[in-house]
Parts: C-alpha cells; structure tokens; sequence
C-alpha cells in the first residue's frame, strides 16, 4: 500500500457525498421550475408524524427528535414561502398526545413555549406579514405556553398576506363537538332554526371558520390515517402520504408532494 492511498480512502466518500448533494439540489431546482409553473394550492395541512420514531432510529432521545421535528417545520415555512403556498396548518399536538409520558408532555410544553415567542419576533414572519395562530383547546396548555401564544397572535393579528396554523391540544372530534354545541345554543335561544342549519353554519363555528378548506393534506412518517386532524375540513381535500419520518423530510421530498398534487384531477366527490 502507497503512502497516498489511506488518504484517497478517506476522501472518496466525501467526494461522493458531494455529487450526490449537488445531484439532489439539481433536481430540487427542476422540480421548484415545474411547480411554480402550475397553481400551488392555496391551503397545505400537515401531520408531522415521526419525531419519536426518528429519534430512536438515530439513538437519540425522544426531546432531541422533537428539537429536530421543530427545525424542519422552520426549513418548511421557508419552503412554502418560496413557492407562494399562503395556508399552511401543521398538526403539532393532539388532545390524544397528553397520554404521553408527564416528562415528555413537560418538555413539549418547553418547546412550544420557546416556539411561539421565537415565531412572534421571527423577521420572515414580519416582513411577509404571516398571521399566526394557534387552533385546538387551548385551555389544556401550560400558562406559559398560552401566553407565549398570545404573544404571537398578537403581534401579527393584522396580517393577512399569508396564514400560520398550529394545530395544538387539538382534536376533530372535539372541533365538531364545540360547534354543535354552540348551533344548539343559538336554537335553544331563538337565534337559528334547525332548517337554517346547512354546511356554512358549522363551518363558521370551526377553528378554521375564515379560511379555505385544506387543498392537500400531507402525512409523513409512513403512516396512512387522518388522525382526528381537520375530519370536517379535509372531506375533499387531497391526501399524499409520504415514508420519510418528519425530521428527515427533505426539500425534495415536500416538492414532490406539491407536484403529485398538481398533477391529479380533482373531482370532489364527483
């Protein structure tokens, strides 16, 4: 063996690793020319499924995949900027999820916290005027965590360019239940009668009431359900459903997604 070739052993994969980098960014760039040339849609909901199960994959703690899964919804954000997406609804907690481990819930609530404070004062947020808000049962959340969420409603409540939603102490189930209860109370009192009740009076009531129904619903991690998510809102929307676990979702990946959606014929139910 020469002198010279533990070295070339040892720069081959980086020689690789770079091709197959420069490779990926090629087609990334192909696939942003070829969505921007169609309609994106206008509201993209997603359920980030996967942290736990890629922290455990790469030997990390169930925290450290939550961290990773919170900096790719940053990377995403600035993804659906790019393409002009103005809607976009993440599923970041589920009323089912407090059954977690007290530990775990403790440091969910700790993220969020920080999340919503750095989101308020985020500058991309301000300078595309992106209102954010946060949808579900609200009262569930650490204090902290409620006025941390204040905080960034408040700062950007008069935007109306682009849309933020997160999905927290969330349920569909629960989301249609609280509009019926509120169309029965509007009965009871003589402010609506049952023939008046069609499709719009409970979409009114629901956290989305003000925006469009989902266009396309993106789930990763490999899974296939809607998980309680949006059940009202999503009856037409379309459903892509991706292996990748949600820390590990690449650029490529979400554009591929927005380019299977453009290229199918949506018949709502027809």
């Amino acid at each position: 063996m020469t002198g010279s070739e533990p070295s070339k052993a040892r720069t081959a994969p980086r020689i690789s690793e770079v091709l197959a980098t420069t490779a990926q960014e090629a087609l990334e760039a192909k696939i942003l020319r070829d969505v921007r040339q169609s309609p994106v849609p206008r509201h993209l909901a997603i359920i980030m499924d996967g942290n736990r199960r890629f922290a455990r994959a790469n030997g990390l703690l169930a925290v450290e995949g939550h961290l990773k899964g919170k900096d790719k919804l940053e990377e995403l954000l600035n993804w659906c900027l790019e393409i002009g997406l103005r809607v976009l609804t993440v599923y970041a907690l589920s009323t089912e999820n407090f059954s977690r481990p007290p530990e775990e819930i403790t440091q969910l609530m700790d993220l969020f916290a920080e999340s919503f404070r750095k989101i308020g004062d985020d500058p991309r947020v301000h300078r595309h005027h992106i209102r954010v808000r946060a949808i579900g049962n609200l009262s569930r959340l650490r204090p902290d965590v409620q006025e941390a969420i204040r905080y960034a409603e408040e700062r950007t409540q008069g935007y109306v360019e682009y849309f933020y939603n997160i999905a927290i102490a969330y349920g569909g189930r629960e989301e249609i239940l609280q509009a019926i209860r509120s169309i029965a109370t509007d009965v009871r009192q003589g402010r609506l009668t049952p023939e008046e009740i069609d499709e719009s009076t409970v979409s009114r009531r629901l956290y989305t009431q003000d925006l469009p129904d989902p266009d396309l619903v993106l789930r990763t991690s490999g899974e296939e359900r809607i998980s309680n998510f949006l059940l009202w809102q999503v009856a037409y929307s379309e459903l892509y459903f991706s292996d990748v676990m949600w820390p590990g979702l690449r650029k490529l990946d979400f554009l591929r997604a927005i380019r299977v959606y453009q290229r199918r014929q949506r018949r709502y139910g027809t």
